[in-house]
């Protein structure tokens, strides 16, 4: 288990790099695809609730680290993502092509509800979406055509990342 959790947080880390480093410097995207709160959904899915909001909350930490994000913003929406998805995880099927593309549609809504949610709190602090952009329909856009590459390519790490591979079908 402890090994899971350590290459899951490693193939975290990798993605937030590849999204905070790369990704956002490509001056033509209106706005980046959100792939590490993909890769996160999927392992929440694979693993359950409380990996769900672990991974969540790893994901979150890295974000807030490299971007200028307040410290724990990220956290918080990702930990409720994560937990959401592991708890829907043993009761949808999100192998293929059609569901995964759902479930990236349905988190980056959800992730833009939260983000809503949270700036009633701190509206200083947080900018929200503005649900008529470019950069919000190109990010809903992108998260929901990425999330079946996203989820097969996580799917060829999925005898590392699996907590319980024995319990994997």
């Amino acid at each position: 288990m402890t090994k899971s959790v350590f290459i899951s947080a490693f193939i975290l880390f990798c993605t937030a790099l590849v999204e905070t480093a790369i990704l956002s410097n490509i001056t033509i995207l209106p706005a980046v695809p959100d792939l590490l709160l993909l890769c996160s959904v999927y392992l929440s899915l694979l693993n359950g609730r409380g990996t769900g909001e672990a991974d969540g909350f790893i994901s979150g930490l890295f974000m807030d680290f490299l971007t200028g994000a307040p410290f724990g913003f990220n956290c918080l929406f990702r930990t409720i993502i994560g937990y959401s998805a592991g708890w829907l995880g043993k009761s949808i099927q999100y192998r293929g092509i059609i569901m995964p593309a759902v479930i990236g549609f349905s988190v980056t809504l959800l992730k833009v509800f939260l983000i809503w949610l949270i700036s009633l709190f701190f509206p200083l602090v947080v900018n929200t979406y503005n649900l008529f952009s470019v950069q919000f329909v190109f990010e809903l856009l992108a998260n929901t055509l990425c999330a079946p590459f996203i989820f097969k390519l996580m799917d060829s790490f999925r005898r590392f990342v699996a907590v319980h591979p024995e319990e994997q079908v």
